[in-house]
């Protein structure tokens, strides 16, 4: 992506380093799952299922599930619970709950080639893929090195929440070519206009 350039509606982050965090980021730098579309392209895209998996089923319906879910996320990731922790706690028995459902079977099975691909037994539902993010926030939450390397991005305006498993644990910004690439340009322009003045 060039700098200063747009992401297209349809262009998706995957650089978070959990499946719940990349959820997450779907609001930046605007709502990305705003169609069945694009929650179809995230669910592929993010892993949950093998490229070849039927999604036509996936509607409107989804979207609402999915974007509950990011929100509870967000709560439980950003430790917003306010005062008395009754958000945290709601968004905590939320994820809980969902967590619960069985998380889609998968199967070995060869393809025309005669090599081993994983396939899903079956068409998966929305709870089920639902439950998978769900179980990744829970292990996130309860794994203290994980959950101690949660940082917040430093680019301006970037909200975006991530894992960092960098050496020395250091990095800055939830991707060096997005956010890291800005803060160098806008760096090196202040420092043009310093020189010019």
């Amino acid at each position: 992506m060039a700098l200063g350039s747009t992401m297209a509606p349809y262009e998706l982050r995957f650089d978070a380093g959990r499946i719940c965090l990349d959820l997450l980021a779907t609001t930046h730098p605007e709502e990305r799952l705003d169609a069945p579309e694009p929650l179809r392209a995230w669910i592929v895209r993010s892993g949950l299922v093998p490229a070849a998996t039927p999604l036509a089923h996936v509607d409107s319906g989804w979207l609402v599930g999915f974007r509950e879910l990011r929100g509870q996320i967000g709560q439980l990731v950003r430790r917003s619970s306010g005062s008395d922790g009754r958000p945290y706690d709601l968004a905590l028995a939320r994820v809980n709950d969902l967590a619960r459902a069985a998380p889609p079977a998968p199967r070995a099975v060869r393809d025309e080639d005669g090599v081993l691909v994983r396939q899903l037994d079956g068409t998966p539902g929305c709870d089920a893929l639902l439950a998978v993010i769900a179980r990744d926030v829970v292990e996130l939450l309860t794994d203290p090195v994980a959950r101690a390397s949660l940082r917040e991005c430093e680019g301006d305006n970037c909200p975006i929440v991530y894992l960092d498993t960098s050496r020395g644990r250091r990095r800055r910004w939830c991707s060096s070519e997005v956010c890291g690439n800005r803060e160098r340009v806008a760096r090196h322009r202040r420092r043009a206009a310093l020189a010019r003045a």
